[in-house]
């Protein structure tokens, strides 16, 4: 068993962190430094390597249970929890919205959005913007089932009238992974757009969010990450 006060200083992962930044540390280490110890059996690096071995991406762990981390040996309730409970501030922060923000492109709403890659029902969002595309506010419309989305008008513009939105941009994810707009998102899009034109609140895209792909309504075409 290979302990961490074994390693050489400047390798272990606490000290690495501080000395040379978060970014060069592996998957592993990161999960050493929320683990924090090991046990009688395997040192911290070794139970990390067990937790990140038993995925085929490391991606995966963002839907990980306790349950399925409990499964796995020297994984108890206070390691678990830690897991679980970093995954879930990571996907928090990443729901956060910057009210300083300019959309300038497809790819600005996709790096906003990316979190839609872990829901596993699809999410339904409009992003109101101001004259100079600046973000006014971020708004989950609706929560629909893998297969259906139910739109309704009067929700959408409901909220671009209270807070003067001139722009609005709908964003939704496909939680098959695939962003490819099926003729339902396109026709419901169309009538959607028909609608701002005589509100005066410009729809000027609809960006569906997939695992490593987005696809944008006003560029028709599907980005590839």
């Amino acid at each position: 068993m290979y302990l961490i006060k074994e390693m050489p200083i400047s390798e272990r992962p606490r000290e690495k962190l501080i000395n040379y930044g978060v970014r060069r540390l592996s998957n592993v280490e990161l999960l050493a430094i929320l683990l924090r110890t090991g046990n009688k059996n395997k040192s911290v690096i070794e139970l990390s390597k067990d937790v990140v071995y038993k995925l085929e991406q490391i991606s995966d762990l963002k839907n990980v249970t306790i349950n399925e981390l409990l499964k796995i040996p020297g994984i108890k309730e206070a390691k678990a929890t830690t897991i679980i409970a970093a995954i879930e501030l990571g996907k928090r922060l990443e729901k956060t919205v910057r009210h300083d923000l300019t959309i300038k492109n497809s790819e600005d709403v996709y790096h906003l959005m990316k979190h839609l890659i872990y829901e596993e029902q699809e999410h339904f969002y409009c992003l109101y913007l101001n004259s100079k595309l600046g973000l006014i506010k971020k708004s989950l419309i609706y929560i629909g089932t893998v297969d259906e989305v139910l739109l309704h008008p009067r929700e959408i513009f409901k909220d671009a009238v209270k807070v003067s939105a001139s722009y609005i941009i709908l964003v939704h994810n496909h939680p098959t992974g695939h962003a490819r707009a099926s003729i339902a998102d396109i026709n419901s899009t169309k009538e959607l757009i028909k609608i701002s034109e005589m509100m005066d609140i410009e729809i000027i895209d609809h960006i569906i969010i997939g695992n490593k792909e987005f696809y944008s309504y006003k560029e028709d075409r599907v980005f590839i990450l």
